[in-house]
């Protein structure tokens, strides 16, 4: 009914909540000004090169400027000025058709979106229904900009930043001051992106449109372990400019990417000029069917390479790169697998067994969330088989693992309920609580026996009050 659409679409989004320690641990502030819920009809604004494209605009927005929602939320990331960047990942599952004879346009197929959907937004919902909103679906798969400090603040959709299956968004400043964002996007044979701006930030001055104006970039890896960043631009794609940002995607096919295992979150070393990239899984790498190599969903082949090298990868592995002349602005690069995930226990040698430093103490398989602490450790979250049978026995629940950069030495730091997810993750600014988020738990977590399981956030601390990150 409508009324269990209006739930489902408040249920979903973002919270910024202030929390505070107290005798009973932490809790929510509530009576915070900061305390907001935004979800799949808050206002928004789109920003940006596609901003005002007839791509982008409906009946209810002729301008394509204002737009409602942000839609299954991924990962994130934190500017320098202090937001928020909320990412849309699988946006597509909320987009359907109530015409059964209705064709769909040529770039929805890329994307993922189909007439049914397992939400039914679009028989209650117009907005939601693509054969009367064709360019609604349009208008989300961006990287959305929140200020926490600003309850009145209206979201910003920036489209500079494309229009993908956003896992998160990994900031850092380069050598002259500008931004770029590494981002990730999660499917199977999908690419790695960078963002570059062109103005410099300066602490205090105007970031507005720092992520609106500027190149975007997607990455080429050599068998050599060296790299580019080809810029996905009118001349390099033969698209328009706002083509670009909307259908982004075909765009860095254009250019020959390289497909990439599921790329997730990215996390860049506070301490040292290089960052990383989870990549979780690929059942269909190099495997064929009907006699050809699958392919991604816009018909790109996802052959064996070097960074991506094993067929029908169930395990994952993490590319790390080391951009040239130590500034992350830079065209080029080096690469090369910080970690292989894999069962040594099950396979005695070669590339399932996973790379040297994974033995049966730490084995485990879809590296996913990733974050660094402060002092440059990086801290690996897992989504993947937690059955325990065939190539994961042994490897036991998803987990948090602690990885040294410098070593390799990766070891387990905590393990998750039974069928949940550990994702995500921030410190308190004295370092002394570590957050962590457990979704989609299926064993009765966290309040025991007979309660139904939910998803949560866990504050970790020493016993000591020390600091943990």
């Amino acid at each position: 009914s409508l009324d269990d659409v209006k739930i489902l679409q408040n249920m979903q989004g973002v919270t910024v909540m202030e929390v505070a320690e107290g005798a009973d641990g932490w809790q929510i502030v509530l009576d915070s000004p900061f305390n907001r819920r935004i979800h799949h009809n808050t206002p928004m604004k789109l920003s940006g090169p596609a901003a005002g494209s007839d791509l982008v605009k409906t009946a209810a927005d002729p301008n394509g400027v204002d737009c409602l929602g942000t839609f299954n939320n991924c990962g994130a990331g934190k500017t320098p000025w202090g937001t928020y960047l909320t990412c849309e990942e699988n946006f597509n599952g909320y987009y359907g058709s109530t015409d059964a004879n209705f064709k769909m346009p040529d770039d929805f197929k890329r994307y993922g979106i189909a007439a049914e959907t397992r939400y039914g937004y679009e028989k209650f919902d117009e907005r939601f229904d693509v054969s009367k909103n064709p360019n609604e679906p349009r208008r989300a798969g961006y990287v959305v900009e929140i200020d926490p400090s600003d309850a009145s603040s209206t979201p910003i959709k920036r489209t500079a930043l494309g229009r993908i299956k956003h896992e998160n968004a990994a900031v850092v400043i380069a050598r002259d001051g500008r931004v770029v964002v590494y981002m990730g996007d999660d499917e199977r044979g999908e690419f790695l992106y960078k963002y570059v701006s062109n103005g410099i930030y300066v602490p205090g001055g105007d970031t507005s449109k720092l992520l609106d104006e500027g190149t975007l970039y997607v990455a080429k890896f050599s068998d050599e372990g060296t790299g580019e960043w080809l810029a996905l631009t009118p001349d390099t794609t033969g698209m328009k400019a706002d083509e670009i940002y909307v259908f982004t995607r075909q765009a860095a096919s254009k250019v020959g990417a390289t497909t990439m295992d599921r790329p997730e979150w990215v996390a860049v070393n506070p301490v040292a000029i290089e960052a990383y990239c989870a990549l979780t899984n690929n059942s269909n790498r190099a495997v064929l069917k009907d006699g050809k190599m699958r392919t991604n969903a816009g018909g790109d082949v996802m052959d064996i390479n070097a960074v991506n090298p094993r067929e029908g990868n169930e395990f994952g592995q993490i590319v790390r790169w080391y951009p040239e002349n130590d500034d992350h602005a830079d065209g080029k690069f080096k690469w090369d697998l910080f970690v292989m995930a894999g069962n040594p226990d099950v396979h005695k040698d070669g590339l399932y067994a996973g790379s040297s430093n994974i033995n049966s103490g730490n084995m485990f398989n879809s590296p996913d969330g990733m974050m660094f602490d402060s002092t440059g450790l990086l801290w690996i979250q897992t989504d993947g088989e937690d059955s325990n049978e065939g190539d994961f026995i042994g490897q036991g629940n998803n987990q948090m693992l602690a990885g040294d950069p410098a070593t390799g030495r990766i070891e387990r730091f905590l393990t998750g309920p039974k069928g949940g997810e550990v994702t995500g993750m921030t410190w308190t600014g004295d370092k002394r609580t570590m957050f962590v988020g457990i979704q989609h738990p299926n064993a009765p977590f966290p309040d025991g026996e007979g309660k139904l399981p939910r998803s949560t956030i866990v504050a970790v601390k020493r016993e000591d009050n020390a600091k943990i990150g």
